[in-house]
């Protein structure tokens, strides 16, 4: 994961303001897993605009947040601010940086690493290694798929929405973004070869119901900053996604998989 991965300027607004945050039992899960303390540091890598590092800071005494996009930090602060938290300390850097935070800190000072929906950036073989020495006993990572993108649901507007995604860029969107089952039991295989023990899953399943600027919103926060439509062009592609839905209500329904994999 680098620095110019597209989530920078508008993107980053719009992630800040459509993503979907987390649901209270996705933080009690991690809390539990971790057995988390007053006393703990976390690291939330790929901490975007704060969905996971903002709540998290309520249950251990600091969380780093750590992300490549310095749009992205700049608004994780101005809603930790916003909520008055505290406890977290914004750093500029990726996964590759991973080992100079590791010998700032050293062996055994964190309680976990979340990583929230951006593990598909990342090199996550050698991440896992990387991190590994860095927990205290019972600590370790966290993989945090926050349901499936917003145009591979199985549901009617979802087809839809993904034809007219499709149609617009001229390729078929594949990427599950490190969603899928398989993606699942790829990370958890990886956790394993890295020495992390007790490598189990968590699924949390809610409902929710979305507005068509909720789409669009997802959709704007999904797309790369160079291939983000133009402000002029901008009300037209809404429009054109907004014509290619069925008649509403949108239901989602969110599957979040919280993957763990601690050390001894």
């Amino acid at each position: 994961m680098t620095a110019g991965v597209g989530f920078s300027g508008e993107v980053a607004e719009y992630y800040a303001k459509y993503r979907r945050g987390y649901p209270p039992p996705v933080i009690e899960a991690l809390r539990a897993g971790f057995a988390l303390t007053a006393d703990d540091i976390v690291l939330d890598l790929g901490c975007g605009t704060g969905q996971l590092t903002v709540p998290l800071a309520s249950q251990v005494r600091s969380v780093i947040g750590m992300d490549p996009e310095p749009d992205m930090l700049r608004l994780a602060g101005e809603t930790a601010a916003g909520q008055g938290v505290r406890k977290v300390t914004w750093v500029l850097g990726a996964d590759s940086d991973v080992p100079a935070l590791g010998a700032l800190l050293g062996q055994g000072s964190l309680a976990m690493t979340v990583i929230g929906q951006a593990l598909h950036w990342m090199r996550h073989e050698e991440l896992f290694r990387t991190l590994a020495p860095l927990f205290r006993p019972g600590g370790g990572v966290a993989v945090v798929a926050n349901g499936t993108p917003l145009w591979q649901q199985d549901c009617a507007w979802s087809y839809a929405l993904r034809a007219c995604l499709e149609e617009h860029f001229g390729r078929r969107l594949e990427a599950t973004c490190g969603t899928a089952a398989h993606d699942r039991r790829r990370y958890a295989e990886a956790l394993r070869a890295a020495g992390f023990t007790d490598v189990r899953e968590t699924v949390i399943d809610y409902s929710d119901e979305l507005s068509v600027d909720e789409i669009i919103g997802g959709v704007y926060s999904a797309i790369p900053a160079d291939k983000l439509p133009g402000q002029e062009d901008r009300p037209a592609f809404a429009e054109r996604i907004h014509r290619s839905l069925p008649s509403g209500p949108y239901p989602e329904s969110v599957q979040v998989s919280v993957l763990m994999g601690r050390v001894a």
